[in-house]
């Protein structure tokens, strides 16, 4: 047989392969729900998780061995059972039941699962079905999040979120917040049908209400409106609106807790009431918005100043929460460095890459011709708006982590865990970083006597790693830390071994490992439909 023959034989066998593993799958109409679940062990009777290092969401140190006990979805005791460095007694650990099961944690460490209060389930635009998020979220400990627009229609998301609840799916617990006027039909242009929506938007089910900045009556009302029936609130203070209303006014109004910090900046404006717009800007230009914003920290009012004060202490007076999302506008500061993050290659879905590429259409794919003018304004940025919240921090308020993936080459899961290092950056100490992700989660969502911290009678939400996050939070990373061995070997350490929601164990690296494959199945459908273009559709 000469050889190519064999090529063609060869060709034309991987075709035919390629087109049984690909036949059942036709384009999507509509993002894709998760399927059913089946990944994770458990609930059980009764489940001991033996011989952790607690690293608590409520500040305080780490402590260990404890055994902890769940019964069902719940924590039932948290037994410490011995010293560092001194062998267990059996005798003083809790005892296993008949039909109870043992997860031999032995020198690792256990925290609360993490909140993230900016999860999108991905988008059709990105092409990120919701396994695909949900795994992502689910492998680096993500146990809860808060969608902010429920971007995929509510009821899309409160059927996800019902089955999250019944761990059907493989999913974080998720918390609604439609995007204000979603599925009005028309515009709201008075006070009482904002009112409306807000009364129809509770009865639907929804969790809360995302605002992008509305006219001040519109605002005043619907945010009233939504305090008197007991639901929370999310505000990205778009420049359309945020001339008349920044998020002091939000806040007054009951506005429960603001997204990034646009909004902020303009409260903090005293020599001036509108942003210093070059005459040619054109909002619908993405590189002229997010280039332009990243000018404006520093027109805010000098940090510690009269003015800067004030506006910080009516904040923190208001009990009011800010979910700063650094991650997401990092690429403004460094784009080479962020799109070539090293887990992209192997966890990016191609369409998710494509959408992060320079678009005139795609929002924050705003590349257009970004350089270090920009980049030198946005570190400066980052400065002034990471002073105001470490010290709003440092000044009782709450401060939380969001990741906000899906956009500016930022990926669900591993942004999160970026997210916590920023907050590292911003002052924030390792145990301070760890309640923004838990406890202060918790409490942004109402949620603090369920979830937050590792206590008798909450839910059995954990993240158990072998490394010490405290030490190095890149750790909780799905592909770890690079660390050289005293044998002066390179090797990879850490990543999340166990996320435990509901008390349902699930393997965090195998569900990094089912992201993969889903990875590898699209390139490879994608790079079949380039080289054999028409087969699929001839039938062959």
């Amino acid at each position: 047989m000469n050889t190519r023959f064999q090529k063609i034989i060869l060709l034309f066998t991987f075709s035919l392969i390629a087109i049984f593993a690909f036949a059942q799958e036709e384009p999507a109409k509509e993002l894709r729900k998760a399927p059913d679940r089946f990944r994770g062990d458990g609930p059980h009777g009764q489940l001991i998780i033996r011989g952790v290092t607690l690293i608590n969401g409520n500040l305080a140190p780490p402590r260990g061995p404890v055994d902890i006990v769940v019964e069902g979805d719940r924590i039932t005791s948290i037994n410490v059972v011995g010293y560092p460095g001194v062998e267990i007694k059996e005798d003083s650990r809790p005892k296993l039941i008949e039909g109870g099961q043992e997860l031999d944690c032995t020198g690792m460490f256990l925290l609360p699962g993490f909140v993230d209060m900016h999860g999108h389930i991905g988008g059709k635009s990105q092409g990120a079905d919701a396994e695909y998020v949900f795994k992502l979220w689910m492998a680096h400990g993500i146990t809860t999040i808060r969608d902010p627009s429920a971007g995929n229609g509510l009821d899309w998301v409160l059927d996800q979120k019902a089955r999250s609840d019944r761990n059907e799916i493989t999913a974080p617990r998720i918390k609604a917040y439609t995007a204000f006027g979603m599925g009005a039909g028309k515009a709201i242009s008075t006070a009482e049908e904002a009112r409306q929506w807000v009364r129809d938007n509770a009865r639907k089910g929804a969790d809360g209400i995302k605002f992008f900045g509305a006219p001040p009556k519109i605002m005043q009302a619907a945010l009233e409106e939504n305090k008197k029936l007991g639901l929370r609130s999310a505000c990205h203070h778009a420049q359309m609106d945020v001339g008349r209303w920044n998020v002091l006014n939000s806040a007054r109004a009951g506005l429960t807790s603001m997204e990034h910090w646009y909004g902020l900046p303009e409260a903090l404006f005293s020599d001036r009431t509108v942003q210093d717009y070059p005459l040619d800007y054109n909002y619908q230009n993405e590189q002229h918005r997010f280039g332009e914003a990243g000018r404006l920290w520093k027109q805010a009012a000098e940090p510690f100043s009269d003015h800067w004060n004030k506006v910080m202490q009516e904040l923190l007076d208001l009990d009011f929460t800010i979910d700063p999302t650094f991650n997401i506008y990092e690429a403004s500061r460094d784009l080479h460095k962020t799109r070539r993050l090293e887990w992209h290659e192997t966890y990016t879905m191609p369409s998710l890459w494509r959408f992060y590429t320079p678009s005139k259409v795609s929002h924050g794919s705003y590349w257009h011709y970004w350089g270090t003018e920009e980049e030198v304004a946005w570190k400066r940025n980052y400065q002034l708006w990471m002073t105001f919240i470490r010290e709003y921090k440092n000044r009782g308020g709450r401060v939380t982590a969001g990741s906000d993936s899906g956009f500016i080459y930022q990926l669900y899961g591993f942004a999160y865990i970026r997210e916590l290092e920023l907050l590292r950056e911003a002052g924030f100490h390792p145990l301070e970083v760890i309640r923004s992700a838990t406890l202060n989660g918790a409490e942004a969502l109402g949620m603090e006597d369920e979830i937050g911290t590792v206590e008798v009678g909450k839910l059995a939400d954990f993240v158990i790693i072998e490394e010490n996050p405290l030490r190095n939070l890149k750790v909780l990373y799905g592909t770890g830390a690079i660390k050289l061995t005293e044998d002066n070997e390179v090797v990879r350490v850490g990543g999340v071994k166990y996320t435990v929601k509901d008390g349902i164990v699930y393997d965090a690296k195998q569900l990094l490992e089912d992201v993969k494959i889903m990875v590898e199945k699209q390139k490879a459908k994608e790079k079949f439909e380039i080289e054999q273009p028409g087969m699929e559709r001839q039938g062959y």
